[in-house]
């Protein structure tokens, strides 16, 4: 399959836009390592071909997320997480802000302040 890139998309391997270097690749995605300091457990897993959302993914880029999402909890698994918390952004009222699609894998920890708060808990907490 072609790997499409939209001029500057961060995402897009090929723009050469990344602040970091992918930990991981695949056939059709990489791994990236989170950048932000508060957020030290948690990757990305992100396609090659330029998506701006999941339900544009292929059959055969869906078949292949199952090994990446097995890599990024073995990535994790040296931090010795609780549970994990996995999940897209998809469009700007869902907090989107890098319009080429890409899963969170967030490791979980027993003590942390939103302990026992999956989605949906956390969805409801936010809402005014």
């Amino acid at each position: 399959m072609e790997n499409t890139c939209k001029p500057d998309c961060r995402f897009c391997l090929d723009n050469n836009l990344l602040s970091d270097t992918p930990l991981y690749y695949f056939e059709n995605f990489f791994i990236l390592g989170s950048i932000d300091p508060a957020r030290e457990h948690q990757i990305m897993i992100v396609p090659k071909r330029h998506v701006d959302t999941p339900f544009e993914l292929t059959p055969s880029e869906w078949a292949e997320i199952g090994t990446a999402l097995d890599t990024a909890r073995e990535h994790l698994a040296s931090a010795n997480p609780d549970g994990y918390t996995v999940g897209w952004n998809v469009g700007a009222v869902a907090g989107q802000t890098v319009f080429h699609a890409h899963m969170h894998v967030f490791a979980r920890f027993a003590g942390e302040h939103s302990e026992g708060l999956g989605i949906h808990a956390l969805l409801r907490a936010t809402k005014s």
